[in-house]
């Protein structure tokens, strides 16, 4: 038995179980399209198409929304989607498509949302019926949530929405978003609103997606601008002006830092993918590519720093089993921000070592016949820059990690 089954309660031990049995006779075929890493770089209908079809696969069999209440289509269990994540990794599934939706917009609409809300919006999150993006961020407005200038106007029951948001992932593919307005431009944070609002009913009318070409060619991001958009009051979480408490809620989800589990959406070694830790791909690497009339294997300095990484990225997945310890997880956000800083500077610093390993070939890039690697090291380098902004950046977490979990006295 793993770790992982030693820990489990009884009810864990039956429930991975049963997960492992199903995944072992459900997982699917290679699939038509080609997948990219993670949700980020969906850029096809198709694509949609597969992981939606995928994710309510996963839902029918009980692996997505273990933990919500019955009521709201969830399985009513009690620290169970932890196991289902575990064992989805361990199958090499594909990734869960509905990832701003199950992460962010679940746990807050079930804490803030009305009776309403949570019965019909929920089940349809979990099935991926309903594609969610998240509108929080703009262009004066990022690391400055609370900036937000998109402003929601009191029309009798209805609210009048007028701005832009930006970095929206699966802004093109989405039907619904979650929506933090400013209502009142006389105070910062307590002149916030939160919404949960329905887009396809509006779009190409109030409502105007544009794809956003990334550094790397692809378009995952999207800005959205709101020209006289109607929302219902009773898309609404929470009270008038506690849009900041509420945002609170999703931000600290979107960490890994709440209490409810989501369910695995990060990009998993499936089993037509011959993806391999990055880490260790740089060895693979370093023996293909020349240096000094050797290859870069035969370096003393590029073996060192690559054995380095893969110390840290060991050490970094070692790290993630701490979570089970209760003494370190007293406060929630320790663990995930730690977790979140520790991958996304490692990505880069692997990427960065690649380029380096590749040489002038690193120019190369993906789709040319010359590449090394088929062009992925220049793609995963460029793509990993934007891993430490995304999600709160490695200088926020960093100060929340010393203000709120070590009590170091606040950064001026």
């Amino acid at each position: 038995m793993s770790g992982a089954d030693n820990k489990d309660t009884p009810e864990q031990a039956a429930f991975r179980a049963y997960c492992r049995d199903w995944l072992a006779q459900n997982l699917p075929d290679t699939p038509p399209v080609e997948l990219p890493p993670t949700h980020v770089e969906i850029s096809s209908h198709e694509q949609v198409d597969y992981l939606a079809a995928w994710q309510k696969r996963v839902y029918e069999a009980g692996l997505v929304g273990c933990d919500y209440p019955v009521e709201y289509g969830g399985g009513g269990r009690k620290n169970c989607q932890p196991v289902a994540n575990e064992e989805m990794i361990r199958a090499k599934t594909p990734f869960l498509i509905n990832s701003v939706a199950m992460r962010m917009a679940a746990p807050t609409i079930l804490h803030h949302g009305s009776e309403e809300l949570k019965q019909s919006l929920l089940p349809k999150i979990f099935s991926s019926e309903d594609i969610w993006c998240q509108g929080f961020s703009e262009p004066s407005a990022g690391s400055d949530l609370a900036n937000v200038q998109t402003f929601a106007e009191r029309k009798g029951d209805d609210w009048v929405v007028n701005g832009q948001k930006i970095w929206t992932t699966l802004g093109k593919f989405a039907s619904w978003m979650i929506l933090l307005c400013r209502t009142d431009r006389s105070v910062k944070h307590a002149g916030l609103t939160y919404f949960a609002v329905p887009l396809e009913p509006q779009l190409g009318k109030t409502v105007e997606v544009r794809p956003l070409i990334k550094i790397t060619g692809e378009t995952g991001f999207n800005e959205v601008f709101f020209t006289d958009f109607i929302v219902p009051d009773k898309y609404r979480l929470d009270e008038v002006g506690k849009g900041w408490d509420v945002a609170q809620t999703t931000l600290k989800y979107e960490r890994g830092a709440g209490s409810l589990v989501a369910p695995s959406t990060v990009y998993s070694i499936t089993k037509f993918s011959k993806k391999t830790s990055k880490a260790m791909k740089l060895i693979e690497l370093a023996k293909e590519s020349p240096r000094h009339n050797d290859t870069s294997a035969d370096d003393a300095v590029i073996r060192d720093r690559i054995m380095k990484l893969c110390i840290r990225e060991k050490a970094k997945s070692e790290s993630f089993r701490r979570a089970r310890v209760k003494g370190l997880t007293e406060h929630s956000m320790r663990i995930p921000l730690q977790a979140k800083i520790l991958e996304t500077e490692l990505q880069i610093d692997i990427g960065a070592l690649a380029m380096e390993i590749e040489g002038v070939q690193s120019t190369l890039y993906s789709g040319d016949e010359n590449a090394p690697a088929g062009g992925e090291w220049p793609l995963s380098y460029l793509a990993s820059l934007c891993l430490t902004i995304g999600g709160g950046t490695s200088e926020v977490l960093r100060n929340i990690l010393g203000e709120r979990v070590l009590n170091l006295a606040k950064t001026k």
